[in-house]
């Protein structure tokens, strides 16, 4: 996606002001979030839900999702059937509709860089929505939700029309190749889930960068070092994602 400096301007402070090489600060709160998939009219769509703007990333158009309680522990206190049991509920929470734990696909985790205020590690799952699923919310938290093709999403986002953190803008850019949700699932199932530790730096003319391992840049938190690339340019006018590492 090409960005030009008259479109409107998008946040690009998702992750703090403190960026470059962090030592850690507070551990990641945990948390869970999953991608309701549906086809309408021969199209891949999407649930994305709209926060409040008081709340943890307020404003922005995000998937159902959020913290993992002590109640959604199993006994044995598996994390990864904790986030499950989180997203599952969240869902419901959320958006009103209940998810069956069968079919339901681990695709993703994402840290965000230390120093990154609410910063959650967060499970990323996938699943098909039942056909006559209705979305409820609460009009509170969620202020207002769509259903929306990937592409329809983020040409939104590149017009200023909506917010995106980056790992909804990529998991967006991913689901943008299928035109199925068996397709999607068929391909997210096929991996082992996807770990995104985020480094995140300035280019010399300014613009953040959010970078992932295979970025040449990534280890040495430099945004200007020439070589491989595995990031999102988080300019004020668009996003731009480069990926010569980890085809998508």
């Amino acid at each position: 996606m090409s960005a030009s400096s008259d479109r409107p301007r998008h946040r690009n402070d998702t992750y703090g002001d403190k960026i470059g090489a962090q030592p850690e600060d507070q551990p990641p709160i945990p948390a869970a979030t999953v991608v309701l998939l549906r086809e309408r009219t021969a199209c891949l769509e999407v649930l994305m839900l709209h926060k409040a703007s008081q709340i943890a990333f307020g404003g922005m158009w995000v998937f159902p999702g959020g913290r993992i309680d002590d109640a959604d522990y199993p006994a044995d206190r598996d994390v990864n059937v904790a986030a499950r049991n989180a997203a599952l509920r969240e869902t419901h929470e959320e958006a009103g509709i209940a998810v069956a734990p069968d079919g339901v696909v681990w695709f993703a985790h994402w840290t965000p860089p230390p120093g990154t205020p609410k910063r959650f590690a967060t499970w990323f799952f996938a699943v098909r929505a039942a056909a006559d699923d209705a979305v409820t919310i609460d009009g509170g938290e969620i202020q207002n939700h769509q259903w929306l093709a990937p592409s329809a999403a983020l040409e939104r986002h590149a017009a200023g029309e909506i917010d995106l953190a980056p790992p909804t803008w990529v998991t967006l850019h991913q689901l943008g190749r299928f035109a199925t949700v068996d397709a999607a699932l068929a391909d997210l199932r096929s991996r082992e889930p996807r770990y995104y530790q985020t480094h995140v730096a300035k280019r010399a003319d300014g613009i953040r960068v959010a970078m992932w391992r295979g970025d040449a840049g990534y280890d040495g938190w430099n945004a200007d070092v020439g070589g491989a690339r595995h990031r999102l340019a988080m300019s004020p006018g668009g996003f731009v994602y480069e990926n010569t590492v980890d085809p998508d």
